[in-house]
């Protein structure tokens, strides 16, 4: 079975399972979208598929879709007799948290699914596993719709998968395991502990801590001027953390893209797929921000980036591990770890603040200059508390500049095609922005946000019925681009927009 593995043992992708099947299957287009074929289960063992397509694919005539249909079955999908009937807004996402909620799972042989023992929420769309940095966005929501049990339950698998895996995937599927996604583990702790007190800081300890040990391995015997996976460590011997994957091969979800993509460039195909992967781990998959010529997606250079968001994500979970430790007693820890965090909040202020533009950026680590990309990332340092108070004004000010738009903010300042740049704004990077402008008093221009973007989501629900994953905010309409068509359901923005109409209630739906 490809979905059980101990930690540090390799666990088969569907790519793996099937070599040179997969391959035709993606390539050809076979099932349309490539997650069809990721998902699906053999229905005998994958050493009989393929010695079945060997024989079967030299005969004159083959039909390598009938193969695979024949060879092949689908989950069932969950079935519900949810219908959107334009009812208001707060009852429409209330009604879809159990559509969107899945059972714990279980085992089924060679599975691409990793199997959670606790209830979670979907995204929804072709998205119908749990994914990491999306939860957090959408547990705001559920704890705002008396949800706080499938919360718990969340938290539970994620710390499920810590200890069986070492660290959190980019979803329970097994071609996620070579990566994460934003670290946002420590947030959900401290939402838990919102309504459960200390105690989760304290249930949770190991796990945050193994955590953070996976995104600083190999720190200890780092060079000066190298990296190793996500560690990079500078000439002046500064640390600081990048995305990463491991592995160098074409996603299996979308590997027509990314070998179409890896052709185009210049360099070898293993590097191109690596900072393709890279950029999934960051969850902007795709922007201008990993981009070297800030248009082309041949270009991408994630891996050569110490990105603000990611190192202020470690910020957080740096000081939420202190107070962790400082709650067991384990004094020494707590400093140890406190001084990591000051360290890199140090290190950010030298090196991620562009004083010229007055705001945060991401660091060409090898360089050690900016890539001078405005993007919605340079809230992290607000959100996660890294920056000063001199600087929040500086990015106050950039927003107001730069990335307000009339249904939000927009994710970068540059349209490029790609679906995390301009125009298209997210849930997520609202709350980031919301949350962090209003840690350092800039609550006018927090709730400015807010109601713009509650606006947006309403007017397209008003429209279509749907929340959807990310909207055009130039004006009142769903967003574009990217790799896959519009995906409706949504996590993450039913998840904001039911904790913003709670906070801003002036704000009306329909």
């Amino acid at each position: 079975m490809a979905a059980r593995a101990d930690v540090g043992e390799r666990v088969l992708t569907p790519a793996d399972l099937y070599p040179g099947l997969f391959q035709q299957v993606q390539s050809a287009q076979v099932l349309g979208d490539g997650v069809n074929f990721v998902q699906a289960l053999p229905r005998t063992s994958p050493e009989a598929v393929l010695a079945a397509w060997r024989r079967e694919s030299t005969a004159p005539g083959f039909d390598l879709k009938a193969f695979v249909e024949a060879q092949f079955r689908w989950p069932r999908e969950p079935t519900t007799d949810y219908r959107s009937n334009h009812a208001d807004i707060v009852e429409h996402i209330d009604r879809l948290w159990p559509v969107l909620t899945r059972a714990p799972d279980t085992s089924v042989p060679y599975s691409s699914l990793l199997p959670l023992p606790y209830s979670y929420v979907v995204p929804g769309g072709r998205f119908q596993e749990i994914y990491y940095w999306d939860s957090y966005f959408t547990m705001l929501g559920l704890e705002q719709s008396g949800r706080h049990d499938l919360v718990r339950d969340m938290v539970k698998d994620f710390a499920y998968l810590i200890d069986r895996y070492g660290h959190i995937p980019n979803g329970n599927r097994s071609y996620y395991l070579s990566r994460s996604q934003p670290p946002f583990f420590f947030a959900m702790v401290r939402l838990l502990a919102q309504r459960d007190g200390d105690e989760a800081l304290a249930k949770y300890l190991p796990q945050l801590a193994r955590e953070y040990a996976f995104w600083m391995d190999g720190e200890a015997s780092l060079a000066r001027g190298q990296a190793h996976r996500r560690v990079v460590r500078l000439a002046d011997g500064t640390v600081l953390n990048r995305y990463w994957d491991d592995r160098d091969s074409p996603r299996d979800e979308s590997w027509r893209n990314d070998v179409a993509t890896a052709r185009e460039a210049t360099r070898p195909a293993a590097v191109v797929y690596r900072n393709l992967r890279a950029a999934a781990e960051s969850g902007w998959d795709f922007s201008s921000r990993w981009l070297a010529d800030g248009r082309t997606l041949a270009t991408i250079r994630t891996v050569d980036i110490a990105p603000v968001d990611l190192n202020s994500l470690l910020y957080g979970l740096e000081q939420t591990l202190a107070r962790a430790y400082a709650l067991a007693g384990r004094d020494a820890d707590a400093a140890r770890i406190s001084a990591r965090a000051w360290a890199r909040r140090e290190a950010m202020h030298r090196l991620l603040w562009d004083a010229s533009g007055q705001t945060y950026g991401d660091l060409l680590w090898k360089t050690g200059k900016l890539t001078g990309v405005a993007s919605a990332a340079m809230l992290y340092p607000l959100f996660c508390g890294v920056a000063t108070p001199a600087q929040a004004k500086g990015v106050a000010e950039a927003v107001l500049a730069k990335l307000l738009r009339p249904g939000g903010i927009v994710t970068t300042t540059t349209d490029t095609g790609q679906q995390w740049d301009a125009p298209n704004g997210w849930a997520p990077l609202q709350w980031i922005a919301i949350e962090g402008l209003g840690n350092y008093g800039f609550a006018p221009l927090a709730a400015d946000i807010a109601h713009r973007w509650i606006h947006e989501n309403l007017e397209v629900y008003r429209a279509t019925g749907k929340l959807v994953e990310k909207y055009d905010v130039s004006g009142d309409a769903a967003g574009g681009g990217g790799e896959y068509p519009l995906q409706d359901g949504f996590g993450w923005t039913n998840g904001v927009l039911r904790r913003l109409l709670a906070i801003y209630p002036s704000t009306t739906g329909p």
